[in-house]
């Protein structure tokens, strides 16, 4: 049997060598069949809106159960947001934010993305999370990933370098923890 992951992209247009595509490419070889990545296209690619992904994303929670949740870039704020607001009943027990924006930082300040004060209170206790930045992300400020493990101060950090915004080459140490964090809670 096979362990579901859902993976939530980035903005912007998700085939070929943009966006989140390689990066789901690239985890579907590395995780191999034991794992099931379900990386559904989110309405709105060009002009993305919470208002737009929260249907999709409540449809592909509710019907996939997935245990492993990943998030890149908009896709991991827009799964906190969701997560910490809806706090919805679901089966996962890992929480993978890549590259995320922290929404109300400077020249991030669009409301509809921000997340709620302390929202980390707001998450399952039951979901382990993990935080991944390059340090050479030409997207993200790091000023956002710090502002994430401040306000996350139970998540593992896992900064790199050389990858970039969008890992397109991987990100090894992804595989690894979800690897062992299958091991612990899933088997």
């Amino acid at each position: 049997m096979s362990i579901n992951i859902l993976f939530i992209h980035s903005a912007g247009v998700q085939s070929g060598d943009e966006g989140s595509a390689p990066f789901v490419r690239y985890l579907r070889q590395r995780l191999g069949p034991k794992y099931n990545i379900i990386a559904p296209i989110m309405p709105g690619l060009d002009e993305p809106s919470y208002k737009k992904w929260k249907p999709a994303l409540e449809k592909h929670l509710n019907s996939s159960s997935p245990a492993i949740l990943i998030g890149h870039s908009l896709g991991g704020s827009i799964l906190l947001k969701y997560l910490s607001e809806e706090q919805p009943l679901i089966a996962a027990v890992g929480l993978f934010i890549v590259a995320a924006p922290f929404w109300g930082s400077e020249d991030w300040d669009v409301e509809e993305f921000l997340l709620r004060d302390n929202f980390f209170s707001f998450l399952a206790d039951t979901l382990k999370i993990y935080l991944y930045q390059s340090q050479d992300d030409d997207v993200i400020p790091a000023e956002h990933f710090s502002r994430y493990i401040k306000a996350i101060p139970t998540a593992e950090v896992r900064r790199s370098d050389g990858y970039g915004h969008t890992f397109k080459d991987g990100l090894p140490e992804l595989v690894k923890d979800i690897e062992n964090l299958s091991e612990l809670s899933l088997e």
